[in-house]
């Protein structure tokens, strides 16, 4: 690793000689101004702290034992920064579809749309983008994943920059999605794809996952299988019987019995297993030469293989819809076009099949029309599980309470389509929370209104919603596996001690205290049963670290 040079005493001269030539060195990675203009949003977190405010009259309750799904409408950096004291560390996945930055008024900064001819329009984009992977990335579990999709406007930028975040090493794939299927006649060339950028938090941790549980394996669909060739075991596919890499001792000719033609695996390849395995997978009819007979090795893999393992996906997605098929979903549920493209939910429940588990929690913090939300829905009511999603968006132009929201209400409780015909609901129930602010400075009187104002998100970070007491002094709520316990005067121990004594499960009890004391002693006779926090410091705490 090179060693920084101390300019320290340099003379003037020197030092200017030295700028000279910085200036003129060729650049490789990515460079921008984010010092010209600052954002606005973000610099008003020197003032104003972001709170959450829940919004009762949206919440949707379809059944006490339901998922809770979180939807919360502010700027998603106000979000993401209530999100990295509630959720540091407890995101499986992270979908987000940005704005593309194409000059025509879909990316706006500072309170303007940035058009083509802004000379700093990348510059401002990526000052945007960056600050909020920076937080998304510490959202992420150690074995979280996240997808970008993006267009080439901002792909090459958007690259470059997701390199430095997650670490190139931990760059997955870029995946190729085909987004429309009408030609463009006028341009040079049709642009039919969008990218979606796939990073690992760290790649050993997804690598090791895919190899002892499947992770990120397509499931199987009968309609892809046959049986030409009548196999006693069942249907099957033909899987490429090549493997990345060069190894010598499997690296030997295979001659088609049918043609007599000799076949090496194509350069920079090897063939999947040893010469001795490859004559039994052979002897045992697992190998196949193409539909014809005349073609290079294939494998065969049974449908019960495939059931029980999954699927390794490719690339190219061609098969999960287009922006057409999301334009014409949103229609049917809303009854008029009320946004621009939307991801179709085919889309997003591809990532989902690939990257979540029945218990993930899923967040998508540009959250738009509501896509992921809806495939989260539409998954777990499918496979039985128990996704939960936190949807991010703010208001702009009416997008949250007029659609993302309207949808997620009609999807989870039913709804007649355009064609007048009902559609059952997926059920979940759904917490709608706006973002609010306290001051930031840290006065006495400032704090107290900080920690009276963290009731939603300490529900919220301890996923415990239902209220069992409420009075001036504490208030209690409670989940199926524990109960949370929120205590403004200290002078009420007692008093709670007596409200929890026949609680027979865990309690994460917060405490207000202005000097960040320890209240273990008070609490020893609950040793075991109580975990003690001090608030609003431990809030603040992560504030300071991100708003610095």
């Amino acid at each position: 690793m090179a060693l920084r040079t101390d300019y320290s005493s340099w003379e003037k001269e020197d030092l200017i000689k030295k700028i000279r030539a910085l200036e003129k060195r060729k650049k490789y990675g990515l460079v921008w101004d984010a010092a010209r203009e600052p954002e606005k949003v973000v610099l008003d977190c020197q003032k104003e702290l972001p709170v959450l405010k829940e919004i009762s009259k949206n919440e949707i309750l379809t059944g006490k034992d339901n998922v809770t799904h979180i939807l919360i409408e502010g700027d998603n950096y106000h979000a993401l920064s209530v999100l990295s004291y509630t959720h540091e560390k407890a995101i499986d996945l992270i979908y987000i579809d940005p704005p593309y930055n194409t000059g025509n008024d879909d990316f706006v900064y500072n309170d303007r749309y940035i058009d083509r001819e802004d000379p700093y329009r990348h510059s401002k984009w990526l000052t945007f983008i960056g600050k909020r992977l920076q937080l998304a990335r510490n959202l992420l579990k150690t074995s979280g994943i996240i997808f970008i999709s993006i267009d080439d406007n901002e792909f090459a930028q958007l690259k470059l920059l997701c390199d430095e975040v997650f670490n190139e090493r931990n760059f997955v794939i870029d995946v190729i999605w085909n987004s429309r299927k009408s030609v463009s006649s006028d341009a040079i060339v049709s642009l039919n794809h969008n990218h979606t950028l796939v990073y690992a938090k760290y790649i050993d941790i997804l690598r090791e996952e895919v190899r002892t549980k499947n992770r990120f394996k397509l499931p199987a669909r009968e309609d892809k299988f046959s049986n030409p060739d009548n196999d006693l075991r069942g249907a099957w596919i033909a899987d490429p019987f090549e493997a990345a890499g060069v190894r010598k001792n499997l690296s030997y000719a295979i001659k088609n019995p049918n043609t007599g033609q000799t076949y090496y695996p194509v350069k920079g390849r090897h063939w999947a297993v040893l010469e001795d395995e490859y004559f039994k997978l052979l002897a045992d009819n697992r190998i196949v030469f193409g539909k014809n007979g005349t073609g290079k090795p294939a494998r065969k893999r049974f449908l019960s293989d495939a059931m029980e393992k999954g699927l390794t996906p490719k690339s190219i997605w061609d098969d999960v819809g287009t922006t057409t098929n999301g334009t014409q979903e949103l229609e049917d549920i809303l009854g008029n076009k009320t946004f621009n493209n939307p991801k179709p939910v085919s889309l997003v429940r591809r990532i989902l099949e690939l990257a979540s588990d029945k218990e993930s929690v899923v967040l998508d913090f540009m959250a738009g029309s509501g896509t992921t939300g809806h495939a989260v829905l539409s998954l777990n009511q499918e496979d039985g599980g128990n996704r939960q999603f936190i949807l991010c968006t703010n208001n702009e132009n009416n997008i949250c309470t007029e659609v993302c929201y309207p949808r997620i209400q009609k999807v989870i409780e039913g709804y007649k389509n355009s064609k007048g015909q009902d559609i059952a609901g997926l059920g979940g129930n759904l917490k709608y929370y706006r973002t609010e602010f306290v001051p930031a400075s840290p006065t006495d009187k400032n704090k107290e209104l900080l920690t009276r104002q963290s009731i939603e998100m300490l529900t919220l970070k301890e996923d415990a919603f239902e209220k069992v007491t409420e009075n001036p002094s504490y208030v209690i709520y409670r989940n199926s596996n524990k109960y949370t316990g929120i205590i403004f005067d200290q002078l009420s121990f007692a008093e709670f001690k007596k409200a929890v004594a026949k609680v027979n499960k865990p309690i994460s009890l917060y405490i207000f205290s202005l000097a960040d004391e320890d209240f273990s002693d008070d609490f020893a006779d609950m040793k075991g049963i109580v975990k003690i926090c001090s608030i609003p410091e431990a809030i603040l705490r992560v504030y300071r670290r991100i708003f610095k």
